[in-house]
Order: C-alpha cells, then structure tokens, then sequence
C-alpha cells in the first residue's frame, strides 16, 4: 500500500505542476500527473543527492530526457529544496524565470542537463555512466569507492522513437554500463494520439537485445512496486537497466487523462478543481503545500546531507592513504592548462594533411592531459584520432581513454555532452565533416549549454576528392558557423593546427570544431601563433590595394597568389582566417589593424558555401567559393575545376583592383 505520506506528497507534486502550467496557459501537464510516482519515489527512497551542495561530485545524476514534463521538475527541485521558490513557480515559462519551457542547464539549480529535443537526454546519460565508470577505474581503491554514483534517466514514448535513444542504448549495452538506469513513462499516448499508430514494437524486447537488464511495472501508481523495481535495478552491475511503468497521461484529470489532449495543454482551472476532488484535495487555495508535506520534506533533506558527510569523510581518508592519487583528483576537475606558453608543444615541422597534423598534437596533448578521452564513430584511422600511448575503453577495461563510439554520429555527440557535463574530464569527437549533419542537434545543444566539447572534423572540403558530392562538405561551416557559442576552426597547416588544439583546450565555455584537410597542405613560415587571434596579417606590403582572405587549403593558394600580384604591380594582403568567431571577440582596433575599412577590395577564398562571408568581403568584394555540391574525381583535378588556382585567384583580384 502507498503510505498516505508519500501519496500527499505525490499529489502535491501533480497539483503544482497542473497549477504552473495553468497560470502560465502554457506547457504538459501529462506526463507530471502520470510520471510524478515514479520521480518522488526514486529523488526520496534511492537517490543520492545533497540539495544543500547541488554539485557535490559523487551525487546520483537525474535527467529528465522527456523535458516538456519539466513542471513536474521544478516541484521536486522545489519541495527536495534546491533553492526554487513558490514564486518561481508561479513565474513558470516566463521571462527571465528560473523555471523555464524546458529544463536548462546552469540556469536553474539542480538541472543536470537542457533537455526537450527527446531521445537526447538518454544519450547523455549514456555519457555520463560512460564518465562514472572511467573515473571509478582510475580512482577507487579497495574500501575507497569514491566514484560510486548511478545515473537515472527518466524518458517517454517519444524519446523511445527517436533514432538517437537507440545509437546510444545500443552502445550502453555493449559496454555494459551498469550503473545506468532509465525510467520508462510508459503511457501509450503521443501529441498525435495513441502510439499503435506508429509505435507497436516491444520496447523491453529491443532493450533486451541490446543488452539491458529490463523490468516492468504494471501500475505507475504503485509506489512499492516502482521502488522495488529501482532496487533491482540497482542489484545488477553487470548491465544498464531499463524499467517500463505503466501509467495514465493526466492522471486524476477526469476528462482528460488517457487522452493525447493531457500532452500539451493547460488542463483548465474546472478540470483542476475536479482533479483535486479526485485526489481529496480539500484546499482551494493555489500554489497550496500541506505543512505536513514541508515537514516531512525538511526531514529528507536533512537525510540527504549525510550522503555528502559519508564521503567527504571517506575522502577525507583518501587523500591520506592514496595522496598522489588525490591529487590527480584535483588536477582532473580542474581545466586550466597552459599551452600557449609551452613552447616544446608549439614545435613541428614538415608538410601535412591537416588530419595529420591534429594526431600529432592530440599525442602530444594525451602526455600533457591526463584526463583527455574521446573517440570517433567508427573512422579513428581516417581521422586520426587515436591516442597512440593510451588503451581503448571496454566493458571489459574502462580505465581506456580511446573509446569506439561505433558508427552512432549523432548519439556520438549526444553521450559526448553528458561525459562533458559528468564533470573530471576532457572529451573529444571525431568524424568526417559531412556527417556534422548527424550531430547537428547535439552540437546545438553543445553550445547552448556551453560545453567545452573539442570535435574533430576531417575531410574538409571538395578536397575529399573521389568519394564525391555525399562526402565532400559544402554547406557544413556555414552551417556550424551559424550557431552561437560554437566556435569553428580551419587551420591551413601545422603551425594553426596547434594553435586551434591550444584554442580548444582553453575554451570552456562552449565546443569548438576543428576543420581538417584530407590533402596534404604546406607548412607556412608566417603562421603560428597569430592564429589565436582568429584572423591574422599573414603577408603585407605598405599602401595594400586588395585584401586577400582565405582559410584551411585555400590559404596556401592566396599565398602563393601574392608574389604573382606583386610581379604584375599589384600591391596586396594576405590575411589567414581560421575561425570568424574568434575574429569576432577581437578588439576593434585589433579587427581595424587587420581588415582597415578604407581597403575596399577584398577578396575571399574558400572550398565551401560563400554564406557568411559577405560580412568581411562587403559591398565591393568579391568570393570565389562552392555554391553547388562536389563531384567524383582526384582532389587535385576538383580544385582545378572549380576554379581554386593561383591563376584564378589573380584575374579575379585584377578586376576587383581595376574595379
């Protein structure tokens, strides 16, 4: 029987979220009237959690992959008390609220993650018991368990249906990630109405082929049976576990519940009043919470802090039976490492493909981070993104730093973000640059959230050459370059390549991409260092009549384009720009200095879409670009025939000066 505590409790949690969503005439209210037993019983009966210190590291992580319930969300932050008011209750989905649309990560206290898109918060998850594991086997010792946490997701229907969820489950299977858990909402109702109209399959079935340990509730309101479910579910280690609970959309809206109408819209204040009767709610009063519950809450908290004391104690002890290891501890949640002053790391030499020079400097850095992980969905020998001098990650040895995300792009980028968001360590991606169309929603949600996620995208342009128009990129840096908080580098050779690595490592606060030739590309005397600024003087002459700009491959075309300019009387610039963004944060003298707005000529070369270069080229410019797709043939001959020559590079200058 359901203790009449926890049922008070329970309805709480329904009638704030119903009253939020009303107030605001906005939001879903289904899944929190349906899903509510299930959150309560985990954050209160197994959770390991301390509201106090909502970033204690060894907590128990919750997302809630299905974000439109995030109502139900922010009553739990509020009643477990994690800073959330009454009044942030009331201000749900309005500007500047604590308790927006869809749960944000860093704006609200005790969001682990920004969810909505659905299937991505499972992925995430995925990431970060990916996280857990590798810290736990770098880290525990016998009797100092001091990575031990779990990481609950709870998800719906739709984030079942979603392609990414299934990438992602199928790599948790594999690697065995037992100390996942995802709490299935299973209500049979979505925005269209009942999934048998495209969503018959069995879901415990697939999880089970997978390889997940998968257990059913039939009563989403029995919490007994949720509990004892999460404690299976906890007993077995040697798998992820997902559990299916049966529940109602809108439970205890009369007219509503069961119906795809409880999925996203206000219930009505007369459905709400006749919900309360259903649960004897005799208060009429809104945004009410019985005392009995505030009490009955405050005890929990007070329970939740001892959590925290137990392993501050045990660490406490750690850190003197395991010193050197404790302070590797602390060297690995903390991010700051100086590259642009190491001068042995800036050291290089030789003409390479770009992809090439990356693998040097990602072996250079895995001596210099300790804690750098990452990956590639399957193509480490294309883009060279293997860190030679570390093992791979398995079931079988997840102290492996080189994990093989399979080919799962976009549950790739996904499990990336939660390994960034767990927290201790560095993580990287890698890919063809064609197929950042795959992550696109996860790189998204990379820069939005504002994690320091390093991808590494080779075969960067027609240059791919003979594989033709579905792997040469076109679109793609525009595309990347569109997104805020999400900086994009193309480096034109060794020298910028490390500057790019050095860029990556020290931002945090958002991903960076970096751009990588398949070709072979010459190492420039001029390049280096400047790189940092995002656009640099690369070559220069006093009184410049044209600018000439270019990243990546084409840098080295613009090069050469100068002393044939300079021959026929042309006085020019040759500017190298690796990334816009970085540009873009430059002081203004500094982008004066280096585009002075009195040169009017100017000209832009890239192997890619002209989209957004026209801010720099201006009224008077010109560009000489890809507006269409590629074609299959040696990547030489592609570059002839689509106009990337020093020769065409000159007579398109000639007549902008002559212009």
């Amino acid at each position: 029987m359901i203790k009449s505590l926890d049922e008070l409790t329970v309805n709480t949690i329904r009638i704030l979220s119903a009253q939020m969503i009303q107030k605001a005439n906005s939001g879903h209210p289904g899944l929190p009237l349906g899903a509510a037993p299930a959150a309560y019983t985990l954050w209160a009966k197994h959770m390991k959690h301390n509201p106090q210190n909502p970033k204690w590291f060894d907590r128990d992580r919750f997302i809630l992959s299905a974000g439109h319930g995030s109502a139900m969300l922010y009553s739990l932050l509020f009643l477990f008390g994690y800073g959330l008011s009454i009044d942030d209750l009331k201000n749900f989905r309005q500007w500047e609220s604590l308790t927006p649309g869809h749960p944000e990560y860093k704006h609200t206290i005790g969001v682990e993650v920004t969810t909505g898109p659905l299937g991505q918060g499972i992925a995430n998850a995925v990431g970060m018991a990916l996280s857990e594991s590798h810290l736990a086997a770098k880290f525990n010792k016998p009797g100092f368990d001091v990575v031990n946490h779990f990481t609950y997701a709870l998800c719906g229907d739709g984030c079942l249906m979603e392609g990414v969820s299934a990438e992602a489950a199928s790599l948790a299977g594999t690697l065995k990630l037992g100390k996942l858990i995802v709490l299935y909402d299973s209500n049979n109702i979505t925005i269209e109405g009942s999934t048998d109209i495209a969503f018959k399959e069995d879901v415990l079935k697939r999880f089970e082929a997978y390889g997940w340990q998968t257990i059913k509730v039939s009563d989403g309101n029995d919490l007994n049976a949720i509990s004892n479910a999460i404690s299976q579910a906890k007993n077995d280690l040697s798998r992820p576990s997902i559990i299916e609970i049966k529940t109602i959309i809108g439970f205890g809206a009369p007219n509503k519940q069961g119906k795809s109408c409880a999925h996203g819209e206000p219930l009505g204040i007369d459905e709400i009043n006749a919900m309360k009767e259903n649960f004897s709610w005799d208060n009429t009063e809104n945004f009410y919470v019985p005392q009995e519950v505030l009490d009955y809450m405050q005890g929990i908290k007070i329970a939740a802090q001892e959590n925290e004391n137990r392993w501050n104690e045990l660490f406490d002890s750690y850190k003197t039976n395991y010193p050197n290891l404790a302070k590797e501890w602390i060297d690995w949640h903390d991010s700051n490492i100086d590259l642009e002053n190491n001068e042995e790391f800036w050291q290089c030499e030789g003409d390479l493909a770009t992809r090439l020079s990356s693998e040097f400097v990602l072996n250079k850095l895995s001596k210099l981070v300790p804690n750098l992980i990452g990956g590639s969905a399957d193509l480490a020998p294309s883009t060279k993104s293997v860190m030679k001098n570390r093992e791979f990650y398995s079931a079988e040895n997840p102290s492996g730093s080189n994990i093989h995300f399979g080919i799962r792009e976009h549950a790739m980028s996904a499990i990336a973000n939660g390994m960034a968001l767990h927290g201790g360590l560095r993580v990287y991606v890698s890919g063809f640059f064609v197929f950042s169309d795959y992550m696109k929603p996860a790189l998204r949600l990379s820069a939005l959230m504002g994690l320091p996620v390093i991808n590494i995208f080779t075969h960067d342009s027609i240059g791919v050459g003979e594989d033709g128009p579905t792997h040469q990129p076109v679109e793609q840096l525009a595309a990347l370059r569109s997104i805020p908080n999400f900086t994009v580098i193309r480096p034109c050779d060794t020298n910028e390549t490390i500057a790019a690595w050095c860029y990556a490592m020290k931002n945090l606060d958002g991903p960076t991409a970096i751009i990588l030739s398949r070709q072979k590309l010459p190492l420039l005397n001029e390049t280096g260092k400047n790189a940092l600024h995002g656009a640099y003087i690369l070559r220069d002459c006093d009184n410049p009549q044209i600018i000439l700009m270019a990243s990546g491959s084409e840098v080295s075309l613009i090069y050469r384009a100068y002393d044939k300019l300079k021959e026929s009387g042309i006085r020019a610039r040759v500017i190298s720009m690796p990334s816009f963004e970085i540009f873009e944060k430059q002081s203004d003298e500094y982008k004066e200095n280096v585009l002075p707005n009195n040169i009017r000529a100017r000209l832009a070369v890239e192997a890619a879409s002209s989209f957004g270069w026209h801010k720099y080229i201006g009224l008077d410019g010109d560009i000489i670009c890809v507006n269409g797709f590629g074609a299959s043939a040696p990547a030489d001959i592609l570059f002839e025939k689509y106009n990337f020559t020093v020769d065409n590079i000159i007579n398109r200058a000639k007549k902008l000066v002559d212009k």
